[in-house]
């Protein structure tokens, strides 16, 4: 990483943001009612490849702009699990989780606004929720945690081995798209039950915008859900980047 830690908490702010306008944002062109994605309430004209390939997009462009700045977290579980670690400095965890959440929040803002007459038009408040936060679709918090956990933990374990694996070493910009694909690829294969959230200020950061701001047709903001993805990724991440560096080392 380069740059002042100003500098590197500029990237994380605008990073996240970036990641949740383009991943919550194709999730509202899926769910939402008349939009381009999806002529009808849910996901039949949108698809969940339009909603994979926003959050795929939303991590490997940020990648590219601030990978070399900030080393592109945009997730509190990675800052968290690098400390624990020993590759990040524990006295900068804050900062980043705090411009992480701020970035969060700012492009759940701007998606509100951008989609604020097809909130209007959606009535149904598990499908305006579920533009902003995650939720366990099996009414079941243990298999919520445990495919948070295990999804954060393929995440996490599988980003570790794209940037220090001998194939890209050398190219870092190839690695970035194999994060965006794997972002895509776990969105596809694992979003099923929850999602999924993998990241602490992708779905908590949301959720406290849909609390507070007058959405349209909001419904309950399901905060005895949202523990979930906030303690489940970090334990994941944790567990991904240990069992990395048993096998391959740092």
């Amino acid at each position: 990483m380069t740059g002042s830690w100003e500098a590197r908490y500029a990237a994380e702010f605008f990073g996240t943001l970036i990641l949740v306008l383009l991943g919550n944002g194709a999730v509202a062109n899926a769910f939402l009612k008349n939009t381009t994605g999806n002529d009808d309430p849910g996901l039949a004209n949108g698809g969940w490849l339009l909603v994979a390939s926003g959050y795929g997009l939303g991590v490997m462009l940020p990648a590219m702009m601030f990978g070399s700045i900030s080393g592109n977290h945009l997730n509190p579980a990675i800052t968290i699990g690098q400390a624990v670690i020993g590759i990040f400095p524990w006295a900068h965890v804050a900062p980043y989780l705090i411009w992480q959440f701020l970035g969060a929040i700012a492009g759940q803002c701007l998606i509100l606004a951008l989609y604020w007459p097809h909130y209007r038009q959606t009535t149904d408040n598990e499908a305006v929720l579920g533009t902003f936060a995650t939720s366990d679709h099996a009414n079941s918090q243990l298999n919520g945690f445990v495919t948070e956990m295990v999804g954060t933990a393929v995440l996490i374990f599988g980003a570790m081995g794209l940037y220090r694996g001998m194939f890209f070493h050398q190219n870092i910009d190839i690695a970035n798209i194999g994060v965006g694909l794997l972002i895509a690829a776990m969105v596809i294969s694992l979003g099923g039950p929850t999602g999924p959230a993998l990241n602490l200020a992708r779905d908590l950061g949301p959720r406290l915008v849909h609390a507070l701001l007058p959405v349209p047709n909001k419904g309950s903001s399901h905060w005895e859900y949202s523990w979930v993805p906030v303690v489940a990724p970090i334990v994941g991440a944790v567990i991904g980047i240990w069992i990395y560096k048993i096998f391959f080392g740092l």
